[in-house]
């Protein structure tokens, strides 16, 4: 069997069609957005407000709804209440974010045990890739596009509130709305890749192609291309591999990406381990 074989055999599966899809898209729109929350500082953010919207998924479940409505109002709701916490008590943002989340994703794992159903919501929980349905890439794609599109367009404003909210503020732009449009889309976002890793795996997507990408570059445009392209690069793989060796599809897609960010920790030109030491190296023999 040729390489041609090996990547056309999965695509004979209208699943894994559906799954290469859905993936591709999550991959762009994580990674996009992952660029500011790796400069702005906000990856704990990004975990809670991704594990926050598991009691959505389950009410929404229970009272007929689209997961992703629920998803949306809880990871609104989320972001609402850290900002309360923290703004009307002693407690610092870290332990606000810390409190919402860890309280929230509780909530969704009584509600998901004490829940009758015929459809697995553990599923919300690790991820169903393989199990994704013609309308779960539509709602996918459509809401993967909202925030991608919003992104591109104000992605000036965002990158001068990341770097200098200060600035931002004197030329007439208010740092705190930027920050609460990252933040709703942030939950949008989490809502578009919930259904392709699941709940735990969500703040590897969000968090890891932006990491990744900055050990690569020290241009924030250019952030903004390498990180999608490598994690479309790196979920197509994952996906293959799962499908190949029979693994989890999310954990493999995840998987993936991290092995992806050791090689440039490792590795990369300016900011890797080893990368730095061959420059110094090369330095040293050039002046010698």
């Amino acid at each position: 069997m040729n390489i041609l074989d090996l990547l056309a055999e999965p695509l004979g599966y209208s699943f894994m069609v559906r799954a290469l899809v859905a993936t591709v898209i999550a991959a762009v729109v994580c990674a996009v957005l992952s660029c500011w929350l790796v400069l702005i500082g906000w990856s704990l953010m990004g975990d809670a407000v991704s594990h926050a919207v598991l009691p959505g998924v389950v009410l929404a479940y229970v009272l007929g709804a689209p997961f992703a409505v629920g998803a949306l109002v809880f990871g609104f709701l989320a972001v609402a209440l850290i900002g309360v916490v923290r703004d009307t008590s002693r407690i610092k943002e870290d332990a606000a974010i810390g409190i919402v989340f860890t309280t929230l994703f509780a909530l969704g794992l009584v509600l998901i045990s004490v829940t009758p159903s015929q459809t697995d919501l553990n599923h919300i929980v690790f991820g169903n890739l393989l199990g994704v349905a013609t309308t779960d890439v539509i709602q996918i794609a459509v809401l993967g596009a909202l925030a991608l599109t919003v992104l591109v367009l104000k992605r000036r404003d965002f990158t001068l509130y990341a770097f200098d909210p200060t600035h931002a503020h004197a030329i007439g732009l208010s740092p705190r709305v930027l920050g609460a449009l990252l933040l709703a889309l942030l939950a949008l976002t989490s809502v578009v890749a919930l259904q392709v890793v699941g709940v735990i795996l969500v703040v590897a997507m969000l968090i890891i192609p932006g990491a990744t990408a900055y050990l690569l570059t020290n241009r924030f445009q250019r952030m903004l291309i390498i990180a999608p392209v490598l994690s479309v690069l790196a979920a197509v793989t994952g996906l293959y591999l799962s499908y190949y060796l029979d693994t989890a599809s999310g954990g493999m897609i995840v998987l993936v990406q991290g092995v992806v960010f050791t090689l440039a920790y490792l590795f990369g030109p300016e900011h890797g381990i080893l990368g730095r030491r061959l420059a110094a190296r090369r330095r040293a023999a050039a002046r010698a």
